[in-house]
Parts: structure tokens; C-alpha cells; sequence
């Protein structure tokens, strides 16, 4: 899967996927950095086929709205230390990609996934 990883989440996420054989990039690596709006990631998201991974309501709500970005994992999970949120996401990336085969959007929560559609 190829992602972008959102200003709230952590730089090491987006080197935690890359290392497990995924695309990612994080907001840092874009030239406005982590000052990047949701239309930036947004349009870069959908125009290299990545998934936007945040936990910013914003993009659900643009989600849902105006159909982009096209591709969403909104992670609910509230603050944690990323020696959590790492494992957490890594440990459940097969379901996650499971849910994509189905779904546009989907969430991540500390104990489940949730697939929307």
C-alpha cells in the first residue's frame, strides 16, 4: 500500500511502513512540511494513488462530502506513545488492507477496525 502520513501522526510511522515493504511518505517530506494544507495532501494523495492516514476529522469530513481524499485511514485512537501506536498499526495491516479491498474509508481504533461504506 502507499501512504501519507499526517502531520498528527508520527514521522516513524511513515519509516515503520516503509520498512515493512510499503510506500510511505509524511507530511515533513513535502515542501511545506508539516504546514502542508489538507488540499496539498489531499491532491497528492489521490494523484499517486495513496492512502491519507490521520487523525484529522477534517478529511473524514471531506471524505464523505466531496469524495476525496479518495482513499482514508482515520486513525482513532486518541494520544499514545508511538512505542503503542507503532505495533498497533503494523500488527493489523493485513486487516487494514483487507478493508480496502472493499472500502474507501476505514478506521482504526485500539481495538478494532472499522470498515465504512
Amino acid at each position: 500500500m502507499k501512504f501519507i502520513v499526517d502531520a498528527q501522526l508520527p514521522r516513524a510511522l511513515a519509516v515503520a511502513l516503509t520498512a515493512v515493504g510499503h510506500q510511505a511518505i509524511h507530511t515533513l517530506d513535502l515542501p511545506g512540511k508539516n504546514l502542508s494544507s489538507d488540499t496539498v495532501i489531499t491532491r497528492l494523495a489521490d494523484a499517486e494513488g495513496r492512502i491519507v492516514m490521520s487523525k484529522d476529522a477534517d478529511f473524514v469530513t471531506s471524505h464523505i462530502v466531496n469524495g476525496t481524499p479518495l482513499r482514508l485511514l482515520q486513525v482513532s485512537t486518541g494520544n499514545m506513545p508511538n512505542s503503542v501506536l507503532l505495533p498497533l498499526v503494523l500488527r493489523n495491516l493485513d486487516h487494514i488492507a483487507a478493508a480496502f479491498e472493499s472500502v474507501a474509508y476505514v478506521e482504526l481504533t485500539t481495538s478494532t477496525i472499522i470498515s465504512h461504506g
